[in-house]
């Protein structure tokens, strides 16, 4: 099993529209120095309590992350191998960046602290677009960021957005041109979506327009060569997140900074996951009260922030999580974490949906969600969400 670290970024040149992270426009919180000593100091105050070694992965998210000095980042990694999780060649090192964040010198401090992978806010290449969502950069300083990433032969990936306020297939259609032109290892495309009542919500596209629009971008990735390994995931032959694919595959990660979630499985019988508080005020509190020792992770954390996972919140997360990737959810190793009961149970779903086209299956027992379930995957994961006392062992 692997084991990642996810560190949070919150610094931004703006926010924008649809944004829901725990971010904040660069010049209104604590200046990045600040903010990394107190990464430091949660870093140290919880080492103790992971598995040390190799890093599998180490993700650096945000916010932007290239915003702030370069040396941040390069001392934070360097700080991490002090506490015992060692990086090297075989660990995944990201980091997220914007359009015309970059220069040469930090791209040179990155390389040689071993960031190995890049993940590019791109989301699209009409400006008129990327306005009416309040980004900050424009489409000509996206095409120089690819440019001088591929420049330096690095793996990197970039975000599509779709369904944004007056896009039309052709929009989207000349996006994904680009993605074809600059050939990223990876790419993430994102329906966008908002909650009802906000601003963008009232000019919402029609369904009928966003499955168009998901069924553009899965034919044209294909065609150029890319592997749908999870549903809002593409790569060429390879080069999978690993970062990301721990949260899918019910692995272990630590996040570090503000708002940042973590996941604990052997803690209790189904595993613990604790999250750090969402205000930047809230999180210094936080981090200049620690106390002197803690015996668990997590447990440093008030109730609100933490939660030691019952058995049909664990059976509904694993089901979800892994009928998300492409090599979905396989019922021997269900079995082997929850026992035949509860395996059959999950089969009788399971043959109910491929019965209605949403869900196929292997040989090996191997469940994955067809073309069309993928189009209404909410469908499925309904019929595989347990209440409490559905499920017992």
């Amino acid at each position: 099993m692997g084991f990642g670290i996810y560190v949070h970024i919150p610094y931004c040149l703006q926010r924008c529209t649809y944004c829901d992270f725990a971010t904040y426009v660069h010049s209104e919180i604590l200046p990045p120095h600040e903010y990394f000593s107190l990464l430091k100091k949660e870093a140290a105050f919880s080492a103790h309590l992971f598995p040390k070694g190799s890093l599998s992965t180490l993700y650096f998210g945000g916010g932007t992350p290239s915003l702030v000095d370069s040396e941040l980042i390069v001392d934070l990694i360097q700080n991490l191998n002090n506490l015992g999780f060692k990086t090297g060649p075989e660990t995944e090192i990201t980091l997220e960046i914007n359009p015309a964040t970059l220069n040469p010198q930090k791209m040179e401090n990155y390389l040689k602290a071993g960031i190995n992978r890049f993940s590019v806010g791109a989301q699209t290449f009409s400006d008129s677009l990327l306005k009416s969502v309040n980004r900050e950069h424009n489409s000509r300083q996206t095409r120089e960021t690819l440019s001088f990433l591929k420049s330096y032969n690095v793996n990197y990936s970039f975000d599509v957005l779709f369904a944004l306020p007056g896009q039309s297939l052709d929009d989207l259609g000349r996006d994904l041109d680009e993605v074809s032109k600059f050939k990223p290892q990876h790419v993430s495309p994102y329906c966008l979506t908002v909650p009802e009542g906000h601003p963008l919500s009232k000019v919402r596209l029609s369904e009928d327009l966003q499955v168009k629009m998901f069924e553009l971008i899965d034919r044209r990735l294909k065609q150029a060569g890319y592997q749908q390994y999870e549903i809002s995931n593409y790569c060429l032959p390879g080069r999978e997140s690993r970062h990301n694919t721990l949260y899918w595959t019910d692995q272990a990660y630590w996040g570090v900074g503000l708002s940042a979630h973590s996941y604990a499985p052997w803690v209790g019988q189904f595993g613990r996951r604790f999250w750090n508080p969402p205000s930047i005020g809230a999180y210094q509190s936080l981090i200049g009260g620690l106390p002197q020792k803690t015996q668990s992770p997590g447990s440093h954390l008030p109730e609100s922030l933490r939660e030691d996972l019952l058995i049909h919140q664990s059976l509904t997360d694993y089901c979800h999580t892994f009928l998300r990737t492409d090599s979905g959810l396989s019922l021997d190793h269900l079995e082997t974490k929850y026992g035949e009961p509860i395996a059959l149970k999950i089969a009788a779903i399971l043959k109910s949906q491929a019965d209605l086209g949403l869900v196929k299956t292997d040989d090996e027992a191997r469940y994955s969600l067809t073309t069309e379930g993928k189009l209404v995957s909410n469908q499925v994961y309904a019929a595989l969400t347990f209440l409490e006392g559905e499920i017992s062992l």
